[in-house]
């Protein structure tokens, strides 16, 4: 009988990363942070929203969903395979640029000005992916650098008794499989494919939670282009930490199995 090859327990170093990226994961704090920049409870921006708020909200998040889906596709398998750091400050500055249109003219141009800011968050994603080992040539880590979006907001149908980014995980793992097993066998074509739909689904109803915090946050009267720009920043601050923590769990995954590692997260 052939006995199963055992992986090399994490080092002190590799613990201490894991460490990182559990606060990382598990303490987004992107409410607080916008709270404390607009110098009020972010409930209050909530409350300034117009009544059909959550319907804008949704469908400009599954259209950002659905274009940044589109990129990951296209372009993202020619993100450059170097080493080093990512360029996280080069998209925040074209992340803040784009807020700053966005905050001059309010909701009216979330669904114009979200989409735009999604993509630029996206090859920020998948910069610090890149930087973490994942090969973007596979539709799988495309697919993951998608995923992220998914991972900053908490959703209503979590289980609370589970670990908040390893429950969102499994909740996503079925439809990143099915949709990656489609783009394998068909390419980047039939956007509308059932697997594909259900993937922008689960995503999007994740995404969108941040997304009415940004908007509400968008909906205080002095916020206007320059708050907007800051804004911006920190939504994209925020994803890019999100990135930064999945895929340093990535990596030990690959080196000491998945199973191992979230014992490890677990025990942290």
């Amino acid at each position: 009988m052939t006995r199963k090859k055992s992986l090399p327990a994490l080092t002190h170093s590799e613990l201490a990363e894991l460490r990182t990226a559990k606060q990382l994961l598990e303490n987004p704090g992107l409410a607080a942070k916008i709270s404390s920049f607009v110098g009020t409870p972010i409930e209050k921006g909530f409350a300034l929203l117009p009544k059909q708020w959550n319907t804008v909200v949704n469908d400009a998040a599954r259209k950002a969903i659905e274009a940044a889906l589109k990129v990951a596709l296209w372009t993202l398998d020619k993100v450059e395979a170097k080493s080093g750091a990512p360029s996280n400050w080069w998209h925040k500055l074209a992340a803040s640029a784009s807020g700053a249109a966005g905050g001059a003219l309010g909701l009216a141009a979330l669904s114009v000005e979200l989409p735009v800011s999604t993509t630029i968050m996206l090859r920020s994603i998948a910069d610090i992916a890149r930087s973490e080992g994942e090969n973007l040539k596979l539709a799988d880590a495309q697919l993951e650098c998608v995923q992220v979006l998914a991972l900053g907001g908490t959703s209503k149908d979590d289980d609370g008794t589970e670990i908040g980014y390893f429950a969102a995980r499994t909740a996503m793992a079925k439809a990143v499989a099915e949709a990656a097993a489609h783009f394998a066998a068909q390419g980047v074509t039939q956007h509308g494919a059932p697997a594909i739909v259900r993937l922008i689904a689960i995503v999007a109803s994740r995404f969108s939670i941040v997304v009415s915090e940004k908007a509400a946050a968008q909906a205080v009267p002095i916020v206007g282009a320059i708050g907007g720009a800051v804004i911006n920043t920190l939504f994209i601050d925020h994803f890019q930490d999100m990135a930064r923590g999945h895929f340093i769990v990535r990596r030990l995954e690959r080196l000491h199995g998945a199973e191992a590692v979230q014992l490890a997260y677990q025990d942290l």
